[in-house]
This record gives structure tokens, sequence and C-alpha cells, in this order.
């Protein structure tokens, strides 16, 4: 039996960035056309994992391919196909549901399932996308959010199946990225929190808190707080 570390290859860094932009302009123009399938799981992951690591890419765990995540070990590789499957039927039963809710389990669902030997993190994401874009939302991103508050989710999720910390992260996720598209879009002057806390003689610690709130218009920008004004 092997165990893999599902892990970011830095050596690799380049096709990861390559791969992913393909995958979003993909997502942006087809997500409007399709449901969310086990055929386009597959199909999206040998496009996000190409000249990484072929030998994966496009496939589920095999038999002996066990995934350790901390001190969550992924279930056996022969449940795979089927939580997936029990995971979509689900996801389009729901559609008279709250996107956020629905959104927050497909996430958990699949992290917890972690079907792939490597890649799972990035297509999990690339998934909420799919889902947010055919459902007429922008895309979000939970890549930067507090680590410590989203293993909080999934230990919610493991010891109980609920998804509340998970649906508060994915809220909080799409707040902010209509804050940011709208700074964008009204061609507000956008500058970090830390700066916005100097010339406005504020405590940049409190806007912080404020922002991670979503009681002001702050946004995540490649790892930072900004703000429109």
């Amino acid at each position: 039996m092997h165990i893999y570390l599902d892990r970011y290859i830095s050596q690799r860094e380049i096709f990861e960035a390559k791969n992913l932009a393909r995958v979003v302009t993909y997502i942006d123009t087809k997500a409007k056309e399709q449901e969310i399938s086990l055929d386009l799981i597959l199909f999206l992951h040998k496009m996000l994992i190409a000249n990484i690591r072929d030998e994966i890419a496009g496939r589920w765990r095999g038999p002996t391919e066990w995934v350790r995540v901390g001190s969550h070990i992924a279930p056996d590789p022969k449940e795979v196909v089927g939580r997936l499957e029990k995971m979509l039927a689900e996801y389009h039963a729901s559609s008279h549901e709250n996107v956020i809710k629905r959104i927050a389990r497909l996430h958990l669902t699949f992290e917890y399932t972690h079907p792939f030997v490597d890649g799972n993190g990035r297509i999990g994401r690339v998934l909420n996308n799919f889902a947010l874009i055919r459902e007429g939302y922008v895309p979000i991103n939970i890549k930067f959010i507090d680590r410590q508050l989203y293993y909080e989710a999934f230990h919610e999720f493991q010891q109980s199946g609920g998804s509340k910390i998970m649906e508060e992260i994915v809220g909080k996720a799409l707040t902010k990225s209509y804050h940011k598209r709208l700074a964008y879009l009204e061609g507000k002057q956008i500058m970090t929190l830390a700066d916005y806390a100097k010339k406005n003689k504020l405590s940049h610690s409190n806007l912080i808190n404020k922002a991670n709130r979503q009681t002001i218009e702050a946004f995540l920008e490649k790892g930072e707080w900004r703000i429109g004004i």
C-alpha cells in the first residue's frame, strides 16, 4: 500500500499556473452549458495536472493509493466513485436550497473523499466556481481564508455531518468577491487596508477584524486585504 501526501509541487509551478489559467478560462465559458458530472471532474483534473503528473492526471485513486491530509486518511479508494455519485445526486437534488449551503456541502464532501492522488484542493476550488458560475454567481477564492476556521469546518463535518462553518466561509468569500468586482467596476482607487489605515489614522488590526466580519467592503487580493475608496 502506498500513502501519498497531497502537496504543492513547487518545481512544476509554471505548469500549475498555465494549467490553472486554462481551467479558469474553460469554466468561465462552459459552466452554463453543462452540469457537474464525474466525467467533467475527471476532465478538469486531467487539464489541471497535465505535464505535472501525467501518470495520475484524469483518473481516480487506484486500489493501493491512499491519501493522508494531516490526521485525516481519506476513504478507501474503492469507495471514491460511489461517494462522488452520492455527492452529485444530493447536489443536483437540492437545487431549491440556498446556493451557499449547497456549495459548502459539495466542497466538504469532495475534499473529505479526496478522490485524486494529487490536486484535490485545486479541483475542489474549481468545482466551487464551476457551480457558482453555472448558478449565475461570481467565482470565489477560499484559498487565503483563516486556515484554522477551514480545519474547524472539516472537523464539524466529520463529527456531525454539519456544514455551518463552511457555509460561513463560502458566504463571506462570496461577499468579498462581489466587493472586489464592484470596486473595480466602479473605478475606485484600490489600496491595501494597511495604507488605508495609515492614511485615515485608523487601527489596522481593527480594520482587519471588520474585514473578516465583512462589516466593511474589503476583499482579499493575492492574499492581502484591500479596499476601494
